[in-house]
């Protein structure tokens, strides 16, 4: 019969089983993100590799409480203490990475706008690179991300289908996809004839954004060359790694019960092994006495 820290150990690691089921979920959410929305590919890898290292350990440490296996048990508390430094790691890196960045209002606009010098740091570079943008714009174009920004409305006068009007594209909540690569930026003052159909203005002076001049109404062109279009996708991904964060931050703290649970579950079976009575630790003299009795 299991007694003490080694039952509460088999109880709290089938427990923590059940819990990498949500870690290795979201590694999976961020892949089918990866090839439908934000298109960035390799984020969700360590997601998944510690959701499955997580589901092995905690196994582990399940059968070495239940079998009191010593050496199992070591191996399960040296394996839980870098799964703990690989969670870590990654909630500093994700919160350090999407630090900054966020959209800016505009006047007369329900959706944000995105720029690209909003963002900094490692994802900035990351989409910067030519050849790798160069990768994610085709998984934008070849995904078709811009294809649900078409709608229509009905005409009063004729009662047919037309596109809708400026006011209502206007009032439209946009993803930052959406926002970024869809459409060319507020600022540049372009007239709008549909969702992805834009002429420039003649009466409004150019500006100095090079965005301005990438847009292109070939629907495979769009403003997929745009910084903007960059920062849309950052914004993406800053949301999608926030909310895996957040996830993981409680995962992390009950990994780390787990882990104080598991190092008292071993001196538990150390005590067994060595025939200890439960609650007492052995004592040993350094010197033996020269009296006996």
């Amino acid at each position: 019969m299991l007694r003490g820290g080694t039952s509460v150990l088999g109880i709290v690691n089938f427990i923590t089983f059940l819990i990498s089921i949500p870690i290795l979920g979201g590694g999976i959410w961020l892949a089918s993100r990866a090839n439908s929305t934000d298109c960035i590919r390799f984020l969700q890898w360590p997601i998944i590799v510690v959701g499955l290292v997580l589901m092995v350990i905690s196994l582990m440490g399940f059968a070495g409480a239940c079998y009191r296996q010593t050496w199992l048990l070591r191996l399960y508390l040296f394996a839980m203490f870098f799964v703990v430094l690989a969670l870590l790691f990654f909630i500093v890196f994700a919160f350090a990475v999407t630090d900054r960045g966020d959209g800016q209002v505009v006047m007369n606009r329900r959706f944000l706008e995105y720029q690209l010098s909003d963002y900094s740091g490692w994802l900035r570079e990351r989409v910067s690179d030519p050849e790798y943008w160069a990768t994610i714009s085709a998984c934008l174009r070849d995904g078709h991300a811009c294809s649900g920004m078409r709608r229509f409305a009905r005409d009063p006068n004729t009662g047919m289908l037309v596109p809708e009007t400026p006011d209502l594209f206007y009032a439209r909540n946009l993803s930052p996809i959406q926002s970024g690569c869809c459409k060319p930026p507020s600022s540049c003052g372009f007239t709008y004839n549909n969702e992805t159909f834009w002429t420039p203005n003649p009466g409004v002076p150019v500006i100095s954004d090079p965005d301005c001049t990438r847009w292109s109404n070939n629907q495979q062109t769009l403003c997929f060359q745009c910084d903007s279009c960059k920062a849309g996708v950052l914004a993406g991904i800053k949301k999608s790694w926030r909310k895996v964060a957040i996830l993981n931050i409680v995962v992390l703290i009950i990994l780390v019960i787990v882990y104080v649970a598991g190092c008292a579950a071993f001196r538990n079976a150390k005590r067994i092994e060595n025939d200890e009575p439960i609650g007492m630790a052995r004592m040993t003299k350094s010197q033996p006495s020269r009296f006996q009795f």
